[in-house]
């Protein structure tokens, strides 16, 4: 998860669609620099024993202790300590402890935050015996920086589109659609139906909202930081295209400018708004609020093309943190954690999605088709870059993407400034 957020979860992923052609068979990146990282140690055998401490976030940071009892019946000689930390000063406690030298053994860590971690030498690098070629590319690509992997990917969460079923079919609509043309037709249609206001829900800027324009980026085949990190390519007329589409949702006054805080669930299941873009959380929290028969008025599908298919992928990691006076105790636990079997059961408890590939095949998880949808997504979702200043870059974008939407800026010129200015921050390399 990332410290700015439009959603419950906030993940990232993956940096290039050709990730998975660029592991190796232990499940690491081949070639490429390792930057500083020191070979990773190996970890001793026989289980885990000690104190271990853990941070984690939000509902995660509240529920872990459940998942742990099948570690405690392997380990029976290790005791974890879990600490719930709520996610909006999660990043201020880490940065705190990191540099006090009381960070935890283990910890969730936003994935939006490997890099800056990195640059603080504040995490381990992955041991080899951690395989990773089961795990979702972009999830893979959210563990690795400079070429190295650190920590291990633990859940993984993407956005789809979510629509009204019922509604499509009274404007005459039977299929999703799958290009942005169709989208915007399908939005706008849907909007004109007794009892619609707006025809999609998108962030109109603000906090994180660079989160739902990447993927609308990604899909017109462009970037915002070159291949190799080194430098940003926030200007281009892939992206300028992209920005504008975005737009043109405000400007043709499809999508509200000015929506009030915290009434998207209230909007769809009114059907005032039948459509939304967002993460696989939201599917409990309409269907609450909707009530019995409502699953069955909505469906979900995957983030319409230009060039490709592309949406964001969040989710959170666990990381052995420098310093752990358990260290090998502490990786064993990372292991337990992401195992598919266990995945599944965390599954179970808060919803969050396997990043285990296998963990898929799990009737738990495959039994529900809108799950499919999402895992059908997350074959292409990616992740934005890890580079260590992204945080500070993002809400340079946030802010520009907020007087596109909102004051009619042009596109064009809302991507060259945040180019310049995120030129200023640079990288952090």
């Amino acid at each position: 998860m990332t410290s700015t957020r439009i959603t419950r979860r906030s993940l990232a992923g993956l940096g290039a669609l050709t990730a998975a052609g660029a592991l190796a068979a232990c499940g690491r990146p081949e070639g490429g620099d390792t930057g500083s990282a020191a070979p990773a140690e190996p970890i001793a055998e026989g289980p885990a024993t000690g104190k271990l401490t853990v941070w984690a976030m939000g509902a995660e940071g509240e529920a872990l202790p459940e998942l742990l009892d099948g570690f405690h019946e392997e380990n029976p000689d290790a005791t974890v300590d879990v600490t719930p930390v709520p996610w909006d000063s999660a990043h201020d406690k880490f940065t705190s402890a990191i540099a006090a030298g009381t960070a935890p053994d283990v910890a969730q860590v936003g994935s939006t935050w490997m890099s800056e971690f990195v640059s603080l030498n504040a995490l381990e690098p992955t041991p080899d015996s951690f395989d990773l070629q089961d795990f979702f590319p972009g999830a893979v690509e959210s563990v690795t920086v400079d070429g190295a992997v650190y920590g291990v990917p633990w859940y993984v969460e993407t956005r789809l589109v979510f629509y009204r079923t019922d509604i499509a079919e009274a404007a005459g609509i039977t299929e999703p659609p799958t290009d942005w043309e169709g989208l915007f037709s399908m939005a706008r249609a849907m909007q004109q139906q007794p009892g619609g206001s707006w025809g999609l829900a998108l962030q109109p800027g603000g906090q994180g909202s660079h989160q739902s324009v990447l993927p609308f980026i990604w899909s017109a085949g462009g970037e915002v930081v070159s291949e190799d990190g080194s430098e940003f390519t926030f200007s281009s007329p892939q992206n300028e295209e992209a920005l504008a589409y975005y737009q043109s949702y405000f400007t043709e006054g499809v999508a509200n400018p000015t929506p009030a805080e915290g009434t998207t669930e209230q909007d769809f299941v009114s059907g005032a708004v039948p459509m939304f873009i967002s993460g696989p959380w939201m599917m409990a929290a309409v269907e609450g609020l909707g009530g019995d028969g409502f699953a069955d008025k909505y469906g979900v599908f995957v983030m319409p093309e230009k060039e490709i298919s592309a949406s964001y992928l969040g989710g959170a990691n666990v990381g052995v943190f420098q310093g752990s006076e358990n260290r090998d105790s502490a990786w064993k636990l990372v292991e337990y954690l992401t195992r598919p079997e266990v995945q599944v059961r965390w599954f179970e408890i808060v919803s969050a999605l396997p990043s285990q590939q296998s963990a898929w095949q799990d009737e738990t998880v495959a039994s529900n088709a809108k799950f499919e949808a999402f895992h059908t997504q997350l074959e292409t979702a990616r992740a934005v870059p890890t580079i260590a200043t992204w945080e500070e870059v993002a809400a340079r974008f946030d802010a520009q993407i907020e007087q596109v939407c909102k004051q009619d800026l042009d596109p064009a010129q809302a991507l060259a400034t945040t180019q310049s200015e995120a030129q200023s921050i640079g990288t952090g390399a």
